[in-house]
């Protein structure tokens, strides 16, 4: 993996400081070997882990990861990219509120179609936990990502917190955040 990771961050071990100062900031993404995202070249998964780059041996072409590789996995070196933070914030609040505002919707029809159907859901409140390497300037100041989630998701009751690590699902997550949404009957 060393040689690709060199090539990708275009430095060499010929220049070792040069190499150092931009290796610092490569992260490794960990997706697993049967999820679905393998097949989208360029994108990551629900399940793709992010974890520090923390050492290299040339002797062996190797990298050093903070976290455990199986068979099969895939491993993409990656960068922090804002805009791209940002970006995935915001859609993945509009896709959870246009869920929730298309079960509404269908609500309302059953209901209208026959008295005692089903009731209205709607968003009755929101967590939000932030990795602590990614709030504050990394999103544009303090609050700055409740202030998203607030924005996509509608005037609802949300609290949010960092953490050094996020869990959703079945893994222990970073870098990322996690939205959890509680959706209650009209």
């Amino acid at each position: 993996a060393l040689p690709l990771l060199l090539a990708d961050a275009g430095v060499s071990l010929d220049h070792p400081r040069e190499a150092m100062q931009r290796l610092q900031g490569v992260l490794v993404g960990l997706t697993d070997a049967n999820d679905d995202a393998l097949g989208r070249g360029g994108q990551f998964g629900a399940d793709t882990r992010v974890r520090h780059l923390i050492g290299f041996d040339p002797a062996r072409d190797a990298v050093a990861v903070a976290g455990e590789i199986t068979p099969g996995m895939q491993l993409s070196f990656c960068d922090r990219h804002v805009e791209a933070a940002r970006r995935d914030l915001v859609r993945i609040c509009a896709e959870i509120r246009e869920e929730v505002e298309a079960a509404a919707d269908q609500a309302a029809l059953l209901t209208e179609r026959a008295e005692g159907g089903p009731a209205a859901r709607q968003i009755a409140g929101a967590i939000y936990v932030s990795c602590s390497g990614r709030g504050g300037a990394h999103f544009g100041g303090p609050s700055a990502e409740l202030r998203t989630v607030r924005q996509a998701l509608g005037d609802v009751p949300l609290v949010g917190f960092f953490a050094a690590g996020e869990i959703a699902r079945h893994h222990l997550y970073g870098y990322t955040g996690v939205l959890t949404v509680f959706v209650g009957d009209t």
